[in-house]
């Protein structure tokens, strides 16, 4: 695969597509607090419709791969997209709370019905899976740079309607990509009923499986330290060493940023060393990472600390491959989706554990609990790498099984 061939524009145009997804979501934070002033309502309201927003993206990834074997993936590549930007527009024009609350929970629905099924795509696609994993990932903390610093001008400028309106801008354009650039797949499941695979015995039969089950207890203990970071991480700057909120804001952008360039990398090198030899890497820094974040002290160190810990959040970009490794042709798109939705609902708790316990303790506490979160997940890696079915789990992609 090289960047110039069709399958590199399968892999250009996805990866913008979930770049588009994400900026529909990464929007709205920057004006929380013009929204809660216009509807008159509380943060904890505000913090409602966030919430439902990433539970229904969660929630989406299982039905989401359902769908695709149905009907192929490159139709519920352009719900999701064309869908942000509906659901974008939608809460932009919102009279009222309620109408921006159901609005969140839309947008995170047809948001999440992406990644799934275009992971799986590419895996139809390309055989160099770790890296078009890697790639296709970067388009959120990408995300994560450029939309919170654009959204926040456009609000101070425009006003927030503005501000939100902005994942029109970007989703709509990507929407005419994928239609031009994606082909048609034929769909695995064309004739099958989505109704009639919704079977509680074969799905638990999957998530029971060794592989599958040791990857989805790694990657939530990895998203509950990932949505911890990316809610309280500006806050922890302030509150533990007392940066101002613009120089909290560039560290945090920054995260972003190293986590989009490493991600690709983390993939290939996935493909060339194993999966769990690269997360192990991923993880073994980000424990440095996370600890300098609290003992280290001054700008420059944080600098350090905030690299570290976005090259360590970029496990997803080895931890994802995994799954594919060990899921046949026809269950990716619905087994992938299952293994998403779990484990991210596992880790969705992150935020509110991780707030409770700083209020509690303190912001020290809180991120050295993250950083002990990350030792564990070292631990059971290495355990995987060097235990009894360490020979087996630590093989490349294409010779796993």
């Amino acid at each position: 695969m090289t960047l110039w061939s069709r399958q590199g524009a399968v892999l250009g145009a996805c990866t913008l597509a979930f770049f588009a997804t994400m900026a529909g979501r990464l929007v709205i934070s920057p004006v929380v607090p013009s929204i809660g002033d216009a509807f008159a309502v509380p943060n904890g309201a505000l913090g409602l419709a966030l919430t439902g927003m990433w539970m229904g993206y969660a929630a989406a990834q299982f039905p989401s791969g359902l769908l695709a074997d149905r009907y192929g993936e490159r139709r519920i590549i352009l719900v999701a997209v064309g869908g942000t930007a509906i659901a974008s527009a939608l809460l932009a024009f919102a009279p009222t709370y309620p109408v921006f609350l159901l609005g969140t929970a839309g947008l995170g629905v047809v948001a999440g019905l992406h990644y799934s099924v275009a992971t799986s795509l590419l895996t139809r696609t390309t055989d160099k899976i770790g890296t078009a994993i890697g790639i296709h990932t970067s388009g959120a903390p990408v995300a994560g740079v450029l939309v919170p610093m654009a959204a926040g001008a456009v609000g101070a400028w425009l006003g927030w309607r503005w501000a939100v309106a902005l994942g029109v801008v970007f989703a709509l354009p990507v929407t005419v990509l994928v239609f031009y650039v994606v082909p048609k797949q034929p769909p695995v499941r064309p004739h099958q009923s989505v109704w009639s695979r919704l079977r509680v015995g074969p799905l638990l039969n999957l998530l029971r499986r060794p592989a599958i089950a040791r990857t989805v207890g790694l990657s939530a203990v990895g998203m509950f330290v990932w949505q911890a970071t990316a809610s309280f991480l500006p806050a922890f700057f302030v509150a533990h060493h007392g940066f101002s909120a613009a120089t909290a804001g560039a560290l945090f952008s920054g995260y972003f940023l190293v986590q989009g360039i490493t991600q690709p990398g983390l993939g290939a090198l996935s493909d060339r060393i194993g999966r769990d030899a690269t997360a192990s890497l991923a993880i073994g820094v980000g424990i440095v990472g996370y600890g300098l974040l609290v003992w280290g002290t001054g700008l420059a160190l944080a600098v350090v600390s905030v690299a570290l810990a976005g090259l360590s959040m970029g496990w997803g970009a080895a931890l994802m491959p995994k799954f594919m490794d060990h899921l046949a042709d026809h269950e990716r798109n619905s087994g992938f989706g299952l293994v998403r939705t779990v484990y991210m609902m596992l880790g969705a708790s992150g935020s509110v554990v991780t707030g409770i316990v700083a209020d509690l303790l303190g912001w020290d506490v809180a991120f050295l609990g993250l950083a002990l979160l990350l030792v564990g997940m070292l631990a059971a890696l290495g355990h995987i790498m060097w235990g009894v079915e360490g020979a087996q789990a630590t093989q490349p992609a294409h010779v796993s099984s």
